[in-house]
């Protein structure tokens, strides 16, 4: 360990980074910093209905064990994880954040895709004031169960006020939903040992 700490190659370090390559950047990118002011097409939004809403990818839950041992601010710089654990299989977590209005809806599912999508959708939309809104805008990146015109034309069959608006390719980042991930990847997950699970089906 002390060559490798002294060595300058250090392969288990590393920062990863993508450029958006969507040609369309500009434009998409536009429509969604619009929406988070309030505005469509130029005009102001009396009131604006915008929601940002993706979902977290599966994560694999694991059985707290009590020989594990947190890092301390003395002496131990790092977790120590005991190396055998109970599986408790994998959730995808999806949530809708309201950008106007500061509120959270949320569930888990077995697994991600088009139905689990689409009935968060529904435990949205079913809600005042989204029922009665003459226009609910769903931000949205280009993950496979809500891309593309097929996802937007399924979801206003459904919901005539819904208007589906994608972030640039390779941007979700423009999607202030990934904020309220981040919180609860620090704050409720811990990095190793997943025995919380982030807030279930409700807002």
């Amino acid at each position: 360990m002390r060559w490798l700490r002294e060595d300058a190659i250090r392969p288990w370090q590393y920062r990863s980074w993508i450029f958006p390559t969507d040609p369309d950047f500009a434009e998409k990118a536009g429509r969604v910093l619009d929406l988070y002011e309030g505005r469509w097409e130029g005009k102001l939004l009396h009131p604006a209905t915008a929601l940002s809403a993706p979902m977290r990818s599966p994560r694999s839950r694991r059985g707290g064990d009590p020989a594990d041992a947190p890092a301390s601010r003395r002496g131990r710089a790092c977790q120590r994880v005991e190396h055998t654990y109970e599986r408790g299989g994998a959730l995808t977590y999806l949530a809708a954040w309201d950008v106007r209005r500061g509120r959270v809806f949320g569930r888990s599912e077995p697994k991600g895709g088009i139905e689990p999508f689409d009935r968060l959708v529904w435990q949205v939309m079913t809600k005042e004031p989204y029922a009665s809104a003459r226009r609910v805008f769903w931000i949205i990146d280009n993950g496979s169960s809500h891309r593309g015109q097929a996802s937007i034309d399924r979801l206003q069959r459904r919901w005539p006020n819904l208007i589906l608006v994608h972030t640039p390719i390779h941007a979700s980042w423009l999607n202030q939903i990934e904020i309220y991930f981040s919180i609860v990847q620090r704050k409720v997950l811990t990095p190793t040992t997943l025995t919380r699970s982030p807030p279930s089906q409700g807002d």
